[in-house]
């Protein structure tokens, strides 16, 4: 990841080896069961040093929809280009990943569901497990539509891409809580990913 992909700081900001080691070993965690030709599409890594705003116009998070609105963000997936990452973001992620919430682990994410050209929230995968990671992840999908939920923030309930992305940030944030909650979630995720987070999370747990 760090010597075939290219970085880049923006906006002036100073990219440190520290940084751009952190944002790897977290989109290479996702990859660990799969393989890296997985970010083929990865063009480039572009750090900002905090929030950026979105301007002019753009498709809206409802599909269909178009929006010149300014929007700010931590982050962003493009189809066949880069992926932007707000630094003070992604530190204070992973400074707190009880909160279940990654900029990286979401925006990678996003990534692999574009590998087929299309962001539906269902990455490619076997003929024989797609039918139902697609019966599962519509399932939670439309339950998040009724209110708040204990583990996925609400943000999951904008369109199917973006249930997948935070999906993935609770899977491997939370992946306990995300099991004892949604067992069927976490195990089509953890049948996607070929992880199994929640029990590596117990193997490490100190004792007492």
């Amino acid at each position: 990841m760090l010597a075939e992909k290219h970085w880049e700081a923006a906006n002036g900001f100073t990219l440190t080896d520290e940084m751009s080691l952190l944002i790897a070993a977290e989109a290479s965690l996702l990859v660990l069961g799969l393989s890296f030709e997985h970010y083929r599409d990865v063009s480039a890594i572009i750090v900002h040093p905090s929030t950026v705003t979105l301007t002019g116009a753009r498709g809206a998070p409802v599909a269909g929809l178009m929006t010149d609105a300014p929007m700010p963000i931590l982050g962003q997936a493009m189809q066949r280009g880069p992926i932007i990452i707000a630094w003070d973001s992604a530190a204070n992620d992973a400074r707190h990943p009880e909160r279940g919430h990654n900029v990286v682990f979401h925006e990678f994410a996003h990534k692999l569901d574009m590998l087929d050209e299309v962001t539906d929230g269902v990455p490619p995968m076997p003929r024989d497990e797609l039918d139902h990671f697609v019966e599962v992840c519509t399932r939670e999908y439309e339950v998040l539509q009724g209110g708040d939920d204990p583990v996925l923030s609400s943000y999951a309930g904008v369109n199917p891409a973006e249930f997948f992305a935070v999906a993935t940030e609770a899977f491997f944030d939370v992946p306990g809580a995300l099991q004892a909650h949604k067992p069927d979630l976490y195990d089509v995720l953890s049948g996607f990913y070929r992880q199994d987070p929640a029990a590596r999370v117990g193997r490490w747990r100190p004792a007492g």
